[in-house]
């Protein structure tokens, strides 16, 4: 395993995945790539839609830096990278780990109710469909 990639959106599972990945990248000597996703907005106004997506830019930012200090004073012999795109998240994650290379990805559960993961299936469920490498979903 030379690299990991995380899901990462600031919930209280994004949090146990990132623990879990970093755990495993530095056990493998791995890359560690996390990864955010603000999702991709339709609105008329060109303006509201780069306001959305600066807030966004500056939220997970925010967050980035959090897993930085935790890192650092756990694992700092992980490399660590942080990226954040715009986009449907379960698309973006397959594409992104695809583009990087990515042996494994790692991300939190979400508990939808029944009726709507029957009805929009889940991001896990379509990352698990799709994703050319092992994949870890941490509950």
């Amino acid at each position: 395993m030379k690299h990991i990639l995380v899901a990462y959106d600031a919930s209280e599972q994004a949090e146990k995945a990132f623990d879990f990945a970093i755990e495993m990248a530095d056990k493998y000597k791995a890359a560690l790539t996390v990864l955010a996703i603000a999702p991709t907005v339709n609105i008329s106004e060109e303006t509201e839609t780069e306001d959305l997506l600066k807030s966004s830019l500056n939220y997970y930012n925010d967050s980035f830096s959090h897993l930085q200090r935790k890192a650092g004073q756990h694992y700092p012999s992980v490399k660590i990278d942080f990226k954040i795109v715009d986009g449907t998240p379960a698309e973006e994650i397959v594409k992104n780990a695809e583009a990087l290379g990515v042996d494994h990805i790692v991300m939190g559960h979400r508990g939808l109710s029944t009726f709507k993961r029957w009805l929009l299936g889940s991001v896990a469920k379509q990352v698990m469909i799709y994703a050319h490498c092992a994949i870890t979903i941490i509950r």
